[in-house]
């Protein structure tokens, strides 16, 4: 697939694209449909009650339908006519990567499809609850306003150290579970450590809120009264299990306000109380509120405490607007907890509004940088606000040795060698031949260590998560080495995968009817537990009005199926009701 095809997905930087996979279509076997179509008719039989939009309609603004598992390049034309797009990943991504994606109006599909033995949910991301979950409501411009927004702020929201382990840990677990024949002592060592990791993660980083913010919405939000609410998050609308029982009254409906982000949740487990909003707007509003307590918004030396917590690249930008990106490990405080200086350890960079600084790449400032904040020392405005007029009535111009002291009683002296001005803002002073030392003497810089670029700004006024400018910084953000399984067929399994075809084959051509008592027969001596195809042979034979005996023998091996498999219980009686009452005859009635 050409991913020009769609403009959306075309202008997503290159630290985006490395997540990107191909779909290949031709992977998803006759049972992958099989479960595909099983689930979308379960889904529109009950969510066209419950769902907060016309199900189909949306279904097929976003080029998906209930026959066919979704072709990522179709998705995209149709999803390119209301300015999104979409784009095929391997499972769990990192959430600040997602919610970029998100900004740039691009949805994130997994490209796996769930297993039959997991057809009510699964713990994994997969194409149904990516495609089916997000993409029908993505036509509603005030939704896809808040879906966007939501990336655009995730994107700047700063990470815990522990946020990675915790991310590791779900990814892993989810693609055991997902995994054919997987070790079930593998998967409760698995599950013991995303338990310990999560009851340990201590205070929650903006990150973790905000992901709080974005399950109980974008995942499992309903919209309306508290008495009537309807469905628009996807981990509802994809989950044949939960859609249904989110209703029942014991699942709490709560206002949906800024104290959502105090409710945990668990990705495992269902949901014990769900959130309200009476509408879309209201998700903005709450979010705005949320977005003022970042320190994207507030700067300052909590914000860069927040980044050292982090251990990871972050951007911190001064009032002049000079921004400084790298793994912060330190800084220096006033009595009155005012920042005085700040640095980085390891690949640092400087750039302004987005764009690196020419030759202030991460390979010039390899080992880090380091540079005081604020005021002059008796100085009537900032630095920053100077012209170089100004600067020269202060002894500062290029070829001449200059001195100055900070009000905190950082002095740096040295020779002049640059001064750089951005939009009339000093935002850098190169010096060589340079000192910098606390008033207590404690030296911050040697002339032996070459140049010094001193960052100029009275304030941080922002720090946020990642590089400023991110392709010139070619900030691989972490891809997991924890793939998801592929899956091999043994003999049997893809003999099933015959039969299954022969039955979509002879339901769609409406030919070949007389192969079905032979296909049954296969089914009852090769295949004992399977029991969505029979439901598929059922389904023709009932419509077809084919044979009354062969229709009586299917019935009864499905409801034995039924009586004495548990699991398989509720998925065959639900079929036989879709069967009964069907999905296509519904949805010429949809309005």
């Amino acid at each position: 697939m050409s991913d020009f095809n769609n403009q959306q997905v075309a202008q997503l930087p290159k630290h985006l694209r490395q997540f990107i996979v191909e779909q290949h279509y031709e992977k998803y076997t006759p049972i992958d449909q099989a479960v595909w179509r099983y689930v979308m008719r379960q889904n529109y039989s009950y969510l066209k009650h419950v769902a907060y939009y016309p199900y189909i309609k949306g279904l097929q603004r976003a080029g998906l339908s209930i026959e066919y598992i979704p072709d990522l390049q179709t998705m995209n034309d149709n999803l390119g006519k209301i300015g999104w797009g979409a784009v095929t990943v391997d499972g769990f991504i990192p959430p600040a990567a997602f919610m970029e994606y998100q900004a740039y109006r691009v949805l994130v599909i997994a490209a796996d499809i769930r297993q039959i033995n997991h057809i009510e949910y699964t713990p994994a991301p997969d194409i149904i609850h990516e495609s089916a979950g997000h993409a029908p409501i993505i036509a509603d411009t005030d939704y896809n306003n808040y879906l966007s927004y939501f990336g655009s702020i995730g994107a700047k929201a700063m990470f815990s150290s522990k946020d990675f382990e915790l991310y590791e840990a779900i990814r892993k677990l989810s693609i055991l579970k997902e995994a054919v024949n997987a070790d079930e002592e593998e998967i409760a060592l698995a599950e013991k450590t995303l338990r310990h990791i999560a009851d340990n993660m201590g205070e929650p980083s903006e990150m973790a809120l905000l992901g709080r913010l974005h399950w109980w919405t974008v995942e499992y939000g309903l919209i309306g009264t508290l008495e009537n609410p309807k469905i628009y998050g996807a981990g509802l609308l994809s989950s044949i299990g939960e859609s249904a029982t989110c209703m029942n009254p014991d699942i709490k409906k709560i206002w949906y306000n800024l104290d959502t982000i105090n409710y945990q949740y668990d990705i495992t487990q269902q949901q014990p109380q769900l959130f309200v909003t009476p509408t879309f707007q209201n998700l903005i509003d709450v979010l705005e509120a949320f977005a003022d307590t970042m320190a994207f918004r507030r700067g300052g030396a909590e914000s860069i405490l927040k980044a050292i917590e982090c251990k990871n690249p972050a951007t911190a930008v001064y009032s002049s607007g000079l921004q400084l990106t790298g793994t912060f490990t330190d800084i220096g405080l006033s009595k009155a907890d005012e920042l005085t200086f700040v640095k980085t350890t390891g690949p640092s960079a400087l750039a302004f509004n987005g764009k690196q600084l020419l030759g202030h790449g991460k390979d010039y400032h390899a080992a880090g940088f380091s540079s005081p904040v604020g005021k002059l020392k008796g100085a009537a405005k900032p630095l920053e606000e100077h012209n170089l007029i100004e600067l020269e009535l202060a002894g500062i111009f290029e070829g001449k040795q200059a001195e100055l002291t900070f009000e905190s009683g950082i002095n740096v002296s040295g020779l002049v060698k640059e001064i750089v001005v951005r939009e009339s803002k000093v935002i850098l002073i190169v010096f060589e031949n340079c000192t910098v030392k606390e008033d207590n003497g404690n030296i911050l810089f040697k002339p032996e260590w070459g140049t010094y670029d001193m960052a100029i700004g009275e304030k941080i006024i922002s720090v946020f998560n990642g590089a400023a400018d991110k392709d010139a910084f070619e900030e691989i953000i972490f891809v997991s080495k924890e793939q998801t399984h592929k899956v091999t067929y043994d003999e049997a399994t893809q003999q099933l995968h015959t039969l299954y075809q022969k039955v979509r084959s002879i339901r769609e051509n409406q030919s070949g009817y007389e192969e079905l008592a032979s296909i049954f027969k296969a089914l009852k001596t090769a295949h004992r537990t399977d029991w969505l195809c029979a439901l598929e042979i059922l389904e023709i034979v009932y419509h077809k009005q084919l044979d009354p005996a062969f229709e009586k023998e299917l019935r009864i091996h499905l409801e034995m199926k039924a009586a004495t498999e548990p699991d398989h219980a509720k998925l065959i009686n639900d079929g036989l009701h879709v069967i009964a009452n069907p999905v296509t005859q519904l949805i010429t009635e949809e309005d």
